[in-house]
């Protein structure tokens, strides 16, 4: 086809929010592209162009210039604009708009392991139903004073907008630490502590820093599946370990992979079963761990919601030798996007930590971090853990007390003292995929006890049917309400 056919018969949409002439550059780049237009070929002068497309000279001219700009085209006074005759030659006609192109080459080992580690991770989905999980109560939150905290650096000019320092905003660090010390008994500096992005980020810097391909990691299982995948990445050994009523069963673990190099555990309040670790356990632990060199990660994910006394203190408060490193992750607590958590590490670890870092995202955001600083400085963080704590606390109630009238019998309630989720066994006969659909049947969100069950895991750590509900991010009137529909949709077992 001639080139002046074939620009002829480029389509302009002229009620479209995109200018004309970028409509035109963009079809003729294309065009040139695919090799529809061959390099060397003569186009039509901007004014004929212009006549043959009914748009204006102006128009055909930005196009031109464009081209022109990035390589496309050539030209000089008197002789006219050519395809530049430098391009590679292309293959005749446009792809397939359908045709996705395939990959170039395949991934790397390390980007396939990457790519599908969070695979069996289930993140939220759509409008807020009852009983989502790990919800925090976002009417709750006071977002008011938040914006208004953050209206204020932004008019005042008080965080640097440039660079800031890979282990995150020292106010911060400061105010994080004296609340560490007071709340949960973290033996720490504000040296020690490094801002991440979440606490995923965290598991996936410590994975990456401190085990070796091969090396093992006791994982609980049930467990947190999030832990799961930033160590399979770093080529860890996965080692899972069951869990009973006093939390990770450390003898377990200990003789089945006593040459593990690193522990993941949650001795404050265990996903899903909502289990607390003995005191026995936690210095069985710490005694393994000091006699093979080993690191403890304590994920404290959610301590500050203890509804029956005050909150334990941390696993990392009786380390001595340096061997707990205590992260944290404030999504719980205010809310989940403002992607914000921390590490408490060992002096010598927080160095090398905050260096991987820079190597990852150079630094959290800056101005989240100072407004938190703020909203912690002023008082607002405290009264807003003991508005949400006491808050909680009714709508545990509620849960527990419309289950015990509407579904005794047929959910027996796990340990609630602590958390925003209430793990229930399912003991009216049904099995748990079959409680699961029928709850999903009946609008109601729940996620099943198999979910949290590590893949390699053997019969030692199976559990009984069971879901896990969420009651935090719900109002009392709203839990009574899920639950009757959740007993509308699993209480008759001949319902089909």
């Amino acid at each position: 086809m001639h080139v002046h056919d074939i620009l002829a018969a480029i389509p302009l949409e002229r009620s479209a929010a995109t200018p004309l002439f970028r409509q035109l550059y963009l079809q003729m780049k294309d065009a040139i592209l695919a090799g529809e237009i061959a390099p060397s070929a003569r186009l039509p002068a901007t004014r004929e162009l212009g006549r043959l497309l009914r748009v204006s000279r102006q128009t055909v001219l930005a196009a031109y210039e464009q081209l022109m700009a990035e390589g496309y085209l050539a030209g000089a006074v008197g002789k006219g604009t050519f395809v530049s005759d430098s391009l590679p030659a292309a293959s005749r006609g446009k792809a397939s708009a359908a045709a996705a192109p395939a990959l170039l080459r395949p991934l790397s080992a390390r980007g396939e392991a990457m790519a599908s580690a969070m695979a069996r991770v289930r993140h939220h989905d759509g409008p807020l139903r009852t009983f989502r999980i790990s919800m925090p109560g976002l009417d709750l939150f006071p977002f008011e004073v938040w914006r208004k905290l953050e209206a204020r650096h932004w008019r005042r000019r008080q965080v640097p907008l440039g660079y800031g320092g890979a282990a995150g905003h020292a106010p911060l660090r400061e105010l994080l630490c004296a609340y560490l010390q007071a709340s949960r008994g973290v033996r720490c500096t504000p040296e020690q502590i490094v801002i991440t992005t979440g606490s995923q980020q965290a598991l996936y810097l410590l994975a990456q820093l401190l085990l070796a391909p091969g090396e093992g990691v006791w994982l609980e299982s049930p467990g947190y599946q999030g832990a799961l995948a930033p160590f399979a990445v770093a080529g860890a050994r996965i080692c899972p370990v069951p869990v009973d009523a006093e939390g990770m069963d450390v003898a377990y673990a200990a003789a089945r992979y006593p040459d593990a190099r690193m522990a993941f555990a949650t001795p404050s309040h265990q996903l899903p079963l909502g289990v607390t670790m003995s005191l026995a356990r936690r210095l069985e632990l710490l005694r393994w761990a000091q006699a093979q060199r080993a690191w403890i990660v304590e994920d404290d994910y959610d301590s500050e919601y203890r509804y029956t006394g005050p909150p334990l203190a941390s696993l990392q408060g009786l380390d001595r030798t340096g061997c707990v490193i205590y992260v944290g992750t404030l999504s719980k607590v205010l809310f989940p996007g403002l992607r914000l958590g921390y590490i408490v590490a060992p002096p010598a670890l927080a160095e090398p930590l905050a260096r991987a870092k820079s190597v990852v995202d150079r630094h959290s955001p800056i101005m989240p971090q100072a407004v938190l600083a703020d909203f912690i400085q002023e008082g607002h963080f405290a009264r807003h853990i003991r508005r949400t704590r006491d808050a909680y606390g009714e709508r545990r109630i509620a849960m527990l007390e419309a289950i015990a009238a509407r579904m005794d019998g047929v959910l027996a309630c796990g340990p609630s003292d602590a958390g925003l989720d209430l793990c229930v066994g399912v003991t009216n006969g049904l099995s748990e995929a079959e409680a699961l659909a029928r709850a999903g049947e009946g609008g109601v969100e729940v996620r099943p006890l198999a979910y949290y069950t590590n893949p390699a895991a053997g019969p030692d750590c199976a559990v009984p049917p069971g879901l896990l509900l969420g009651f935090s991010a719900f109002t009392p009137e709203q839990i009574r309400a899920g639950i009757g529909r959740l007993e509308e949709a699993i209480c008759s077992v001949n319902r089909r």
